[in-house]
């Protein structure tokens, strides 16, 4: 029998530096800190907080600028991640599928109560926008595809949070909370218990006062996958907040119809 090879974790550090790609980590290296930044950089901090020279780093710039990874903001101020990775992302399964099903019913929803409305899941610790509905002919508020914000600062964060089972939930807890006031982890918990009992969530936005965050979790066969939400502004046009509750919760029914949820669990959209 061959004597077995003894590890060699030096010839591994070796293999691993042999196979490294300078190039691509720049422009790794150029994404994450742009995705982690909260405005956009200019080449200059980029350079100072990649600890490299603008010379080194501009023609890697350049080109992520040119495949669409990367923009100038509007106001000029640096540069910005575009969506390309996160539509990248969302073209793949499960995503796609959500999607594939939802724009259609938000589009009938948008029609119905003449209000936008957007569609979000989790990712880490924020909620990510993946689809969106302006409301058809008028002006309604306008959430980007690809928008981000942490958990504990929206509607449909809370409603995420409600519907966690209660050991998922206390892991949420422990990790998202911590950083919060007293009286922002108390709201936070009774808007998630009356998301829980209700099936639904009607809040205030903390975006802005003018706008009344209502909220719908959707299910799939395999449980909690997204919420639905109306950004919801009182106008002249503007059905009532009892009727956008009302026909949020039939599209929601529609939507997780659509994906497979089955009656029991944690769905309170769909009776045995």
């Amino acid at each position: 029998m061959a004597r077995r090879k003894p590890e060699n974790h030096d010839e591994d550090d070796a293999n691993d530096l042999r196979y490294r790609a300078p190039a691509l980590e720049k422009g790794l290296d150029i994404i994450e800190l742009l995705a982690s930044a909260p405005r956009p950089l200019s080449p200059k901090q980029i350079s100072e907080r990649l600890n490299r020279s603008v010379s080194e780093l501009f023609r890697m710039v350049q080109v992520l600028e040119k495949r669409g990874y990367v923009a100038m903001a509007e106001n000029q101020s640096g540069y910005e991640l575009t969506n390309k990775l996160f539509s990248l992302a969302m073209s793949r399964g499960v995503s796609k599928n959500l999607l594939d099903h939802a724009i259609p019913v938000m589009r009938s929803l948008a029609e119905n109560i003449l209000q936008a409305c957007h569609i979000v899941v989790v990712s880490d610790d924020q909620i990510v926008v993946v689809g969106q509905m302006d409301a058809p002919g008028i002006p309604s508020f306008h959430i980007r595809v690809g928008y981000r914000q942490n958990i504990t600062d929206t509607a449909s964060g809370a409603v995420f949070y409600a519907f966690q089972s209660p050991k998922v939930r206390k892991a949420w807890r422990t990790a998202l909370q911590p950083n919060l006031t007293p009286e922002e982890r108390e709201t936070f918990e009774a808007q998630a218990d009356r998301a829980r009992a209700e099936g639904h969530l009607v809040a205030k936005s903390q975006y802005a006062d003018s706008i009344t965050d209502i909220c719908s979790p959707i299910f799939s066969d395999n449980g909690l996958v997204a919420a639905l939400t109306i950004p919801y502004i009182k106008s002249k046009l503007s059905v009532s907040i009892e009727d956008c509750v009302a026909s949020l919760k039939e599209a929601s029914l529609q939507l997780s119809t659509l994906l497979g949820a089955t009656p029991g669990s944690s769905n309170p959209q769909i009776k045995s």
